[in-house]
């Protein structure tokens, strides 16, 4: 198991001359320690085309210092990331639970060495009055060369791999330990007032490669879809809307919600299975209630591929879900409850190695860069969404009425609960450009979607118990399983009765 850590820190650029400022008296600190030398080599690992740093993403091996090791750092928010560390190992084979952590981004793709940083480093740490670290700064004189990709000469003829030309410069890094985040604001005040500067790249690789990491096509367009939505509606514009640009920006939102989550769920981060299956749910809702606006050749497909992402990730969240119910039952319901779980994370992410989940992904990139949009997707959001929110509410409407007739209500208001959710999320995209009236129906569908989600919890959680008995030979297991099945029938009623209730609170569509 790879370990983690929160890194919280702010570079800055300092010039060979800069003289670090005495930092006692900075919030909470009592002492500051003598200087630590240290000399650090790492080489930075990535895809031939930098697809980990156009994310943001650092792969490297380090020698030297406190910490030396593999260490991965992905993006977890401003001045934030996540970082994974594991043991030096071989030179050029990157530990493979750090390589499946940025698979979704690589792909299959050969990680290898694209640059070396040999670092001079100078270390004080920031005590409190007793001794806790609260800050480390880092004063760094810095070595770096790009490996030479075999570029062409003329001829056509391959140039040797190798170093470019060395890059050298300084700069110093304030990294958090236990102190507050006012710590570090003060810390970068006093640094400023010395002369430093705001560092122009967050990251040490990210300023040697420069021009060279180029943001993915999928990615720039991501960002520009949610980017020109945003600005449209806060600008009053959305009457100039289409349909296809709203929609192509909430798919956006959800492709980089799955990527966002991928690596979060692979290492059972909590609720990020949860939430990364969010996405998808959300990606296949979107394409099925807004198929008038895509191209069905394209889309379609999609389809039976979201639906086998969502399965798997449905394994582990099932299985998360029951544990949680049965936070007090008794201990060998809990462990089996866990052996199932652990499993169904194998499975998971033996499927998140598979060929199948990279190709997806990369359909879901087209997705965006190309979008399938049909005639209907150019005609004005404003007049359009409203008559396909409509349409995704009167068939929930028509699924909750048939659980009146149905030969199996159960099944019927299960169907009605996938038709509340697919009407909620049809009304959240809708949201930037209908306001108020989407709104209200995302809160009223998401009602009915959860008084039916305690209902169908209910019923998995008497399913799992019924097939726990049959595999006990213990009476006193037994009787204890038939006593948390009798409890779980009656809140399953429970539910079953409020829904009429809740259908009635609602209002429907009113655009």
């Amino acid at each position: 198991m790879a370990e983690r850590h929160l890194e919280i820190e702010q570079k800055y650029d300092a010039v060979a001359g800069f003289v670090l400022p005495e930092l006692d008296g900075l919030p909470g600190v009592a002492s500051v320690t003598e200087p630590e030398a240290h000399e650090l080599h790492a080489a930075y690992f990535d895809t031939a085309d930098l697809r980990l740093a156009a994310h943001g993403i650092t792969l490297r091996r380090r020698r030297g210092g406190t910490d030396a090791g593999w260490h991965l750092k992905m993006p977890a928010g401003p001045d934030s990331r996540q970082e994974l560390r594991a043991p030096l190992g071989r030179p050029l084979v990157v530990p493979a639970r750090l390589a499946g952590l940025v698979a979704a981004y690589t792909r299959g793709a050969e990680l290898r060495p694209v640059a070396t940083l040999e670092t001079a480093r100078t270390v004080v740490r920031l005590l409190d009055a007793d001794g806790t670290e609260l800050a480390e700064v880092a004063d760094d004189l810095v070595t770096g060369r790009a490996e030479r990709d075999g570029e062409r000469e003329p001829d056509g003829e391959r140039e040797p791999d190798g170093a470019r030309e060395p890059v050298r410069w300084r700069e110093v890094e304030v990294e958090l330990g236990a102190g507050p985040p006012d710590l570090l604001k003060a810390a970068g005040k006093r640094l400023r007032k010395s002369g430093a500067r705001k560092a122009k790249s967050s990251s040490k690789l990210g300023r040697l490669l420069g021009d060279a990491v180029v943001p993915s096509e999928a990615a720039a367009a991501r960002g520009a879809a949610r980017s020109w939505i945003a600005a449209a509606t806060c600008n009053g514009k959305a009457p100039a809307v289409t349909t296809g640009e709203v929609v192509l920006a909430y798919l956006a939102d959800q492709v980089t919600a799955v990527l966002a989550f991928d690596p979060k769920a692979r290492l059972g981060e909590d609720d990020a299975v949860h939430r990364m299956r969010v996405a998808v749910r959300r990606l296949r809702s979107a394409l099925r209630s807004y198929r008038p606006v895509l191209d069905a050749e394209r889309t379609v497909p999609l389809g039976p591929e979201l639906r086998w992402l969502a399965a798997v990730l449905g394994e582990v969240r099932d299985r998360e879900v029951l544990r949680m119910r049965f936070a007090k039952a008794p201990q060998f319901l809990l462990d089996d409850l866990e052996r199932q779980e652990r499993a169904a994370y194998r499975r998971l992410n033996a499927n998140l190695k598979d060929a199948r989940y990279f190709a997806l992904l990369d359909e879901l990139d087209r997705l965006v860069t190309d979008p399938p949009l049909a005639r209907t997707g150019e005609k004005k959001a404003r007049k359009e969404l409203p008559i396909l929110v409509t349409r995704a509410w009167d068939r929930m409407a028509k699924d909750y009425a048939s659980i009146q007739t149905a030969d199996d209500p159960a099944v019927a208001r299960h169907e009605t609960r996938k038709a509340a959710k697919r009407a909620r999320y049809a009304a959240e995209l809708a949201v930037p450009v209908l306001g108020v009236a989407a709104k209200r129906l995302v809160k009223d569908a998401k009602r009915i979607q959860e008084v039916l989600g305690e209902y169908q919890d209910g019923v998995i959680a008497m399913e799992h118990l019924e097939a726990a008995a049959k595999r006990t030979r213990v009476p006193e297991e037994a009787f204890t399983l038939g006593v948390l099945y009798g409890r779980e029938e009656c809140e399953a009623q429970a539910a079953r009765e409020r829904l009429p209730t809740t259908w009635s609170q609602t209002l429907g569509p009113s655009f």
